[in-house]
């Protein structure tokens, strides 16, 4: 191995499946081996009969669907206000200057703090859920997307006003190219974040969701229902990474060239 060399995306397959496997591996040996209670951890084949009869008997699709839903609108309803902030604070220094310090103040405050408030205003609701991943996603999603826009080379600044483009023309044909492959990018990650929020704005005053079924499993100290669930989120995620990441190569084939 050397710092930074490429490998084939066989090879970067193969690697990622192995680690599955060492893991399933050590795990099935902890469990089956005696050398972790059944009670605090359930073993590989017990989770999958534990999922089975969530899947068949008591609707988890359901859970999982109301779930999906609440992390694509609060995450969508994020980056719509997130994205053009993010871009004026980026290309207008002005703008930087007035929501800079509240943004950085703001992005430190967790989530999970609102929860209480949330529901006070909202409800037990949606828009409660909504609101958690919300605040959760939206000023992360600024900062980042603000960073991006600022760092565009000076030089295709430069070089656009010497051939004739106006203050509008900087913004729409020189900082939103070169800083829309980072600001996917951006989103792809913040939507791993978005995952973390749903999970603790249902784990407070929600009667469905995957966060929902997990609360309800740990008070029967149904690990196997909880690790399932846990498991169900991170290949939804993990799909959902994988599609983010072919529709940024698709879109900005020549990035990833």
């Amino acid at each position: 191995m050397k710092p930074l060399e490429p490998i084939s995306p066989k090879l970067r397959l193969s690697l990622g499946i192995l680690f599955f496997v060492i893991f399933f591996a050590g795990w099935s040996f902890a469990t089956f081996g005696g050398f972790v209670s059944k009670t605090f951890l359930a073993d590989p084949i017990t989770m999958m009969k534990d999922g089975w009869w969530l899947l068949s008997k008591r609707g988890f699709l359901g859970d999982i669907g109301i779930t999906v839903w609440r992390v694509v609108g609060g995450f969508v309803l994020a980056s719509v206000i997130a994205v053009p902030v993010g871009i004026a604070m980026g290309a207008y220094k002005p703008i930087e200057a007035l929501l800079e310090p509240f943004v950085s103040f703001a992005r430190y405050l967790p989530a999970s703090a609102f929860v209480p408030l949330l529901i006070l205003w909202a409800g037990i609701g949606e828009m409660q859920k909504l609101l958690v991943i919300f605040i959760g996603a939206v000023f992360q999603i600024i900062l980042m997307v603000a960073v991006y826009v600022a760092n565009t080379r000076r030089d295709l600044v430069e070089a656009a006003y010497t051939l004739g483009a106006s203050d509008r023309g900087i913004v729409r044909r020189v900082l939103l190219p070169a800083s829309a492959p980072d600001i996917a990018e951006t989103l792809r990650l913040v939507l791993g974040w978005a995952w973390t929020y749903v999970i603790v704005a249902e784990l407070i005053g929600a009667s469905s969701g995957i966060g929902y079924m997990i609360i309800n499993s740990q008070a029967l100290m149904a690990t196997g229902q909880i690790i399932f669930g846990i498991i169900v989120i991170g290949v939804i995620g993990l799909i959902s990474d994988f599609a983010f990441k072919l529709a940024n190569r698709h879109l900005f084939a020549w990035r990833f060239a």
